[in-house]
Protein backbone atom coordinates (compact mmCIF):
# COMPACT_ATOMS: atom_id res chain seq x y z
CA UNK A 1 0.00 0.00 0.00
CA UNK A 2 1.27 3.55 -1.31
CA UNK A 3 1.68 5.68 2.04
CA UNK A 4 1.78 9.89 2.19
CA UNK A 5 4.98 11.24 2.77
CA UNK A 6 4.64 13.36 5.59
CA UNK A 7 6.32 17.01 4.34
CA UNK A 8 8.19 19.84 6.21
CA UNK A 9 6.06 21.30 8.82
CA UNK A 10 4.73 18.27 9.86
CA UNK A 11 5.49 17.72 13.63
CA UNK A 12 6.70 13.86 13.32
CA UNK A 13 9.56 15.05 11.01
CA UNK A 14 11.38 16.82 14.48
CA UNK A 15 9.90 14.10 17.04
CA UNK A 16 12.80 11.77 18.01
CA UNK A 17 11.94 8.18 16.72
CA UNK A 18 11.91 5.72 19.88
CA UNK A 19 13.39 1.96 19.25
CA UNK A 20 10.65 -1.02 18.89
CA UNK A 21 10.25 -4.27 19.99
CA UNK A 22 10.25 -7.50 17.95
CA UNK A 23 6.12 -7.87 18.57
CA UNK A 24 5.54 -4.62 16.62
CA UNK A 25 2.10 -4.94 15.11
CA UNK A 26 2.67 -5.58 11.66
CA UNK A 27 6.34 -4.54 10.89
CA UNK A 28 6.69 -7.04 7.66
CA UNK A 29 3.91 -5.17 6.57
CA UNK A 30 4.88 -1.89 7.49
CA UNK A 31 8.04 -2.39 5.95
CA UNK A 32 7.11 -3.46 2.74
CA UNK A 33 4.44 -0.53 2.20
CA UNK A 34 7.81 1.97 2.65
CA UNK A 35 9.13 0.41 0.17
CA UNK A 36 6.15 0.70 -2.44
CA UNK A 37 6.42 4.23 -1.09
CA UNK A 38 9.62 4.89 -1.67
CA UNK A 39 9.69 3.49 -5.39
CA UNK A 40 6.24 5.32 -6.32
CA UNK A 41 7.99 8.69 -5.53
CA UNK A 42 11.76 7.87 -7.01
CA UNK A 43 13.18 7.66 -3.76
CA UNK A 44 16.48 5.48 -2.68
CA UNK A 45 15.37 5.74 1.37
CA UNK A 46 12.68 6.47 3.24
CA UNK A 47 12.17 6.54 6.78
CA UNK A 48 8.98 6.13 9.45
CA UNK A 49 8.50 9.55 10.47
CA UNK A 50 8.25 10.18 6.51
CA UNK A 51 5.45 8.24 7.07
CA UNK A 52 3.79 9.50 10.06
CA UNK A 53 5.47 6.90 12.25
CA UNK A 54 8.26 8.13 14.96
CA UNK A 55 9.67 5.06 15.55
CA UNK A 56 13.29 3.77 14.02
CA UNK A 57 12.50 1.84 11.20
CA UNK A 58 14.61 3.09 7.91
CA UNK A 59 14.54 1.52 4.10
CA UNK A 60 17.33 1.68 1.38
CA UNK A 61 16.45 0.42 -1.65
CA UNK A 62 19.51 1.61 -4.29
CA UNK A 63 18.75 -0.50 -7.41
CA UNK A 64 17.43 2.31 -9.50
CA UNK A 65 21.36 3.85 -9.08
CA UNK A 66 22.61 -0.06 -10.59
CA UNK A 67 23.98 1.88 -14.07
CA UNK A 68 25.91 4.48 -11.67
CA UNK A 69 26.50 1.90 -8.84
CA UNK A 70 27.16 -1.51 -10.08
CA UNK A 71 27.72 -3.09 -6.36
CA UNK A 72 23.86 -1.52 -5.54
CA UNK A 73 22.41 -3.86 -8.41
CA UNK A 74 20.43 -6.21 -5.33
CA UNK A 75 20.70 -3.38 -2.29
CA UNK A 76 17.28 -3.60 -0.69
CA UNK A 77 17.73 -3.73 3.04
CA UNK A 78 15.64 -2.36 5.87
CA UNK A 79 17.37 -0.88 9.27
CA UNK A 80 15.20 -0.86 12.66
CA UNK A 81 16.44 0.68 15.46
CA UNK A 82 19.30 2.13 13.31
CA UNK A 83 22.17 4.53 15.15
CA UNK A 84 25.49 5.78 13.78
CA UNK A 85 27.64 5.43 16.22
CA UNK A 86 30.97 6.41 15.00
CA UNK A 87 32.31 8.63 11.70
CA UNK A 88 35.59 8.26 9.78
CA UNK A 89 37.30 9.60 6.64
CA UNK A 90 36.60 13.11 5.01
CA UNK A 91 33.99 14.92 4.94
CA UNK A 92 32.29 15.25 1.58
CA UNK A 93 29.90 17.70 0.30
CA UNK A 94 27.39 16.48 -1.92
CA UNK A 95 24.06 17.50 -3.58
CA UNK A 96 20.94 15.67 -1.62
CA UNK A 97 17.04 16.03 -1.73
CA UNK A 98 14.47 14.60 0.24
CA UNK A 99 10.92 13.28 -0.38
CA UNK A 100 9.44 15.36 2.82
CA UNK A 101 11.42 18.52 0.95
CA UNK A 102 10.03 18.53 -2.47
CA UNK A 103 11.65 21.12 -4.61
CA UNK A 104 14.43 22.06 -2.08
CA UNK A 105 18.49 20.72 -3.03
CA UNK A 106 21.47 22.08 -1.40
CA UNK A 107 24.79 20.41 -0.94
CA UNK A 108 25.18 18.30 1.98
CA UNK A 109 28.45 17.93 4.20
CA UNK A 110 28.53 13.95 5.48
CA UNK A 111 30.87 11.59 6.61
CA UNK A 112 32.58 9.29 4.08
CA UNK A 113 32.23 6.12 6.13
CA UNK A 114 30.28 5.48 9.38
CA UNK A 115 29.90 2.68 11.24
CA UNK A 116 26.33 1.61 11.88
CA UNK A 117 24.13 -0.79 14.95
CA UNK A 118 20.87 -1.84 14.07
CA UNK A 119 18.62 -4.98 13.87
CA UNK A 120 16.83 -6.42 10.48
CA UNK A 121 13.36 -7.27 10.11
CA UNK A 122 13.47 -10.55 11.83
CA UNK A 123 15.84 -8.27 14.78
CA UNK A 124 19.02 -10.13 13.90
CA UNK A 125 21.86 -7.43 15.32
CA UNK A 126 24.11 -5.73 13.16
CA UNK A 127 27.15 -3.56 13.37
CA UNK A 128 28.68 -2.26 10.87
CA UNK A 129 31.15 0.18 8.53
CA UNK A 130 29.23 1.57 5.47
CA UNK A 131 30.95 4.15 3.03
CA UNK A 132 30.22 5.69 0.12
CA UNK A 133 26.78 6.49 -1.43
CA UNK A 134 25.62 4.49 1.04
CA UNK A 135 26.79 6.48 4.08
CA UNK A 136 25.52 9.30 2.50
CA UNK A 137 21.85 7.65 2.17
CA UNK A 138 21.99 6.15 5.43
CA UNK A 139 22.97 9.32 7.18
CA UNK A 140 20.24 10.65 5.48
CA UNK A 141 17.72 8.78 6.85
CA UNK A 142 19.12 8.27 9.73
CA UNK A 143 19.03 12.05 10.40
CA UNK A 144 15.20 11.67 10.57
CA UNK A 145 15.23 9.34 13.27
CA UNK A 146 16.72 12.28 15.62
CA UNK A 147 13.89 14.60 14.28
CA UNK A 148 16.27 16.25 11.98
CA UNK A 149 16.15 16.97 7.67
CA UNK A 150 18.96 17.69 5.59
CA UNK A 151 18.76 21.56 5.39
CA UNK A 152 19.39 21.09 8.93
CA UNK A 153 23.00 20.73 7.72
CA UNK A 154 23.20 23.62 5.35
CA UNK A 155 24.93 27.00 6.45
CA UNK A 156 22.03 29.76 7.69
CA UNK A 157 23.11 31.79 4.84
CA UNK A 158 21.83 28.44 2.58
CA UNK A 159 18.84 28.06 4.67
CA UNK A 160 17.56 31.52 4.36
CA UNK A 161 18.06 31.85 0.71
CA UNK A 162 15.53 28.71 0.80
CA UNK A 163 13.02 30.39 2.84
CA UNK A 164 10.41 31.21 0.36
CA UNK A 165 10.49 27.33 -0.71
CA UNK A 166 10.21 26.43 3.13
CA UNK A 167 7.38 28.71 3.64
CA UNK A 168 5.70 27.24 0.29
CA UNK A 169 5.66 23.79 2.08
CA UNK A 170 4.17 25.35 5.19
CA UNK A 171 1.68 26.81 3.59
CA UNK A 172 0.71 23.53 1.54
CA UNK A 173 2.47 24.41 -1.73
CA UNK A 174 3.63 20.98 -2.57
CA UNK A 175 4.30 19.61 -6.36
CA UNK A 176 5.09 16.31 -6.31
CA UNK A 177 4.21 12.93 -7.99
CA UNK A 178 3.22 11.37 -5.18
CA UNK A 179 1.01 11.34 -2.06
CA UNK A 180 2.07 13.99 1.00
CA UNK A 181 0.40 14.67 3.75
CA UNK A 182 1.03 18.16 3.93
CA UNK A 183 1.94 20.68 7.45
CA UNK A 184 -1.87 22.24 8.99
CA UNK A 185 -1.78 26.00 9.35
Amino acid sequence: MILPIYTYGQPVLRKEAEDITPDYPELKELVQNMFETNERADGVGLAAPQVGLPIRVVIVDLRPLAEDYPEYADFKRAYINGYIVEEDGETLLMDEGCLSLPGIHEKVPRAEKVRIQYVDEDFVEHDEWVEGFLARVIQHEFDHLEGKVFTDRISPLRRQMNKGKFNALLSGKVRCDYKVKVAKK
